[in-house]
């Protein structure tokens, strides 16, 4: 009798760290006609011109029981989207320096309650903004954890001092040099603190940005296109990056991130700039949900992985703004935390935790549904991900 009560804890144990695996819906605990109703719904939003093309994930534990692509890598591409179509994620890059910032953490390099002058002296004495030009000294230090939470002062005005020849270094020094908008641990404000924590691992690690990612994540995690620009035998299936047009149509974007990401980068920004491919995200989301490892590679502990996944802002103020959490949210170290669907108005469960990127893509992680969803577009400003997810949801089975 012994021996079989030790059973499922021995499988359990076999199952820790899983690779993704692609099986029939219904074999991953998802209900085929719904998954049905959010491929129709996705395809009729390319049909409306809302996004150009997708590729939508969902897996429930470990098992992929949805991976669809359709629509166009760009408007006029003429070029189907495929499961493997490289997309710009933006700020879905936030989540993978969190992940590096707690693997340093777990190394001893800091607390996360140390003031990052500490490691980046340049941010030492922050002024603070009074008026037009008036300034006083910020009342407290910045600390590790204020970056990671987006409750260090900063906006998002600090993206314009980048100028060419710059690295991260150079552009932090730059940034130290303004005053904040706010004192820090005042309030949230979706800002530049976390290109701030790319430098702070590459102070703390000896390596770039980059490199770090590459050697430490993306290796071990098979993450294999994910990365801040691509070789010329990947730029093909780089998926175009559009804008809204007249009438809901997307038309072509014409800023500088529509060629960013096909040479090397002076600046590896740690809140964006990284692209990759929806199976690759979903690697690093059944990470996450697998406490800090798959297929038997541990990048993190469970107890760092549950620290993240932690609600951090209590109860401060969210400034309205770019970045803002949802409603019924909150924010853990660089993720959005859930705070139950009583709060949200919406499917989910309390603990969930996501991010998005500013060109429309998401992820989620639900560790009490063992369920991870990755939705992958390149359309400013789209929210066809919240009509994604909340379908997704529903096919739970």
């Amino acid at each position: 009798m012994k021996s079989l009560r030790v059973l499922p804890a021995l499988l359990a144990w076999c199952l820790q760290g899983a690779s993704l695996t692609e099986t029939p819906a219904a074999q991953a605990n998802l209900h085929p006609d719904a998954l049905t109703r959010v491929t129709r719904a996705m395809n009729i939003a390319v049909e409306k011109g809302e996004i150009s093309g997708y590729v939508g994930l969902i897996a429930r534990r470990g098992k992929i029981g949805y991976f669809h692509a359709n629509g166009q890598a760009g408007v006029g591409s003429n070029k189907p989207v495929g499961k493997d179509s490289i997309f710009r994620i933006f700020s879905m890059t936030k989540p993978v320096t969190g992940v590096a910032v707690m693997m340093l953490y777990e190394e001893g390099k800091f607390f996360l309650t140390d003031p990052v002058s500490k490691y980046l002296p340049e941010y030492a004495n922050m002024q603070v903004k009074t008026g037009a030009a008036g300034t006083v000294r910020a009342e407290r230090p910045i600390t590790i954890r204020d970056l990671m939470r987006h409750t260090a002062g900063f906006d998002y005005s600090g993206m314009t001092l980048a100028k060419p020849g710059m690295n991260l270094a150079a552009w932090s020094q730059a940034l130290a040099k303004e005053p904040l908008p706010h004192h820090p641990g005042t309030r949230y404000h979706y800002a530049v603190g976390i290109d701030v924590l790319g430098r702070l691992v590459e102070v703390a690690s000896g390596q770039t940005l980059d490199q770090f990612f590459d050697e430490r994540i993306f290796r071990p995690l098979g993450m294999k296109d994910t990365a801040f620009w691509l070789p010329a035998d990947k730029v093909s299936r780089l998926v175009s990056l559009d804008d809204p047009g007249e009438g809901g149509k997307p038309k072509v974007n014409t800023s500088m991130w529509q060629d960013m990401q096909k040479k090397k980068p002076e600046i590896f920004w740690g809140g964006a700039g990284l692209v990759s491919t929806a199976i690759d995200y979903a690697r690093f989301a059944q990470m996450l949900l697998n406490k800090g490892e798959l297929d038997g590679k541990r990048i993190l502990s469970r107890k760092s992985v549950e620290l993240m996944a932690t609600d951090h802002l209590t109860d401060l103020p969210v400034e309205q703004a770019m970045g803002a959490v949802a409603q019924g949210y909150g924010f853990g170290l660089t993720m959005a935390v859930n705070r139950g669907p009583g709060k949200t108005a919406n499917v989910g469960s309390q603990g969930e935790f996501n991010w998005s990127g500013a060109a429309g893509s998401h992820f989620w992680v639900d560790p009490k549904e063992e369920l991870i969803g990755v939705f992958m577009v390149n359309n400013m400003g789209s929210v066809v991900r919240n009509r994604f997810k909340q379908m997704a949801y529903l096919a739970v089975d």
